[in-house]
């Protein structure tokens, strides 16, 4: 049955109406608050396990953070297998802030970070060896999107771990023309940089020697500046450098090529070289003719912080615990 509404006032009718919406809104909420108490408990009971089953791993805060490669780390110990989490856990009873998950293409994204999460320890980047045979510069596109799709896992895994980027290797610069393959390089590092992008990790570039951005068999003192360009020429926030002081030792100075590469040098992998002897030794070992010295202050000419990364030969916790101070004495830290 309906009613006709009552005349009134304009403005007695709209106080009412509040008053009315004010009234059945608060039995309402008291109705639904009550209804729902049970279940919304019964859901926090539920997620409560998940919650605190996730660690938020996190590195000390430093000017210089020193890490090893995972690669470095012994699988066993005294001929009996280790997991994952165990590995990553000797790098830390070794004193290391983390470490380079350079193993990417051997572990699924899971994996990754459950062993992460597990140990406890940082995993600053990511890496695939594979960029070597699954080159951005071949001449084959089936071999270029193989590099492509590595470097792709190589970005989730580096997302997933809670890291900061990742390690390429471009190819090699006798796989073509300088210009032809530094443009197959572009084109296929063009194709990763939304997905860099989105997940925050920055994909950076290591000097290696592959004959691409310096000259192979010429001597030092060479320039960064091929390499510079070829970082520049991408425009872009999320290609920068992860410049081996060991592996270009034999080719330029340090402290320049620091001061040149500037905030493109995002984090650095070390080794020691020895120029007299044409080959890699111990960071700051007698034969190591790296200077240290110079290299410290071309970090502070460039108000550098970050990531260091050990990239010798590695072992159990006593050989990651030297090669630790060796880069300690090192960095002056």
């Amino acid at each position: 049955m309906h009613n006709e509404p009552m005349k009134t006032d304009d403005s007695n009718c709209q106080a009412s109406s509040r008053r009315g919406f004010l009234t059945l809104a608060a039995i309402s909420t008291a109705a639904i608050s009550g209804s729902l108490s049970g279940s919304w408990k019964n859901a926090q009971a539920q997620e409560q396990p998940q919650a605190s089953a996730s660690k938020w791993i996190t590195p000390p805060e430093k000017r210089i953070l020193l890490s090893c490669k995972l690669s470095m780390i012994k699988g066993d110990i005294d001929g009996k297998p280790i997991t994952l989490a165990q590995r990553l856990g000797l790098a830390k009873q070794a004193g290391f802030d983390g470490v380079d998950f350079d193993e990417a293409g051997r572990f699924t994204v899971e994996e990754a970070r459950a062993a992460v999460q597990e140990s406890g320890v940082f995993c600053h980047n990511a890496i695939n060896h594979a960029h070597w045979d699954k080159r951005l510069t071949s001449a084959d596109p089936e071999v270029r999107a193989a590099g492509v799709a590595n470097i792709t896992h190589c970005l989730r895994v580096a997302h997933a771990i809670g890291g900061s980027g990742v390690l390429i290797v471009v190819g090699r610069g006798d796989d073509g023309t300088e210009s032809e393959v530094n443009q197959r390089a572009k084109q296929e590092i063009k194709k990763l940089l939304p997905l860099a992008a989105s997940l925050g990790q920055p994909i950076l570039i290591e000097n290696v020697w592959n004959k691409l951005h310096y000259d192979h068999d010429a001597p030092p003192e060479q320039s960064p500046n091929r390499f510079i360009d070829f970082v520049d020429s991408f425009k872009s926030p999320w290609v920068g450098m992860y410049y081996d002081i060991g592996n270009h030792w034999k080719y330029g100075q340090p402290r320049d090529w620091l001061n040149a590469f500037a905030h493109r040098a995002v984090k650095l992998d070390v080794k020691g070289f020895s120029r007299a002897k044409n080959k890699f030794v111990d960071i700051t070992s007698p034969e190591d003719d790296v200077p240290w010295d110079q290299v410290r202050m071309g970090l502070d000419d460039i108000g550098w912080s970050g990531w260091t990364t050990a990239e010798v030969g590695g072992g159990g916790v006593d050989r990651l615990t030297l090669v630790r101070e060796q880069m300690q004495k090192a960095f002056g830290v």
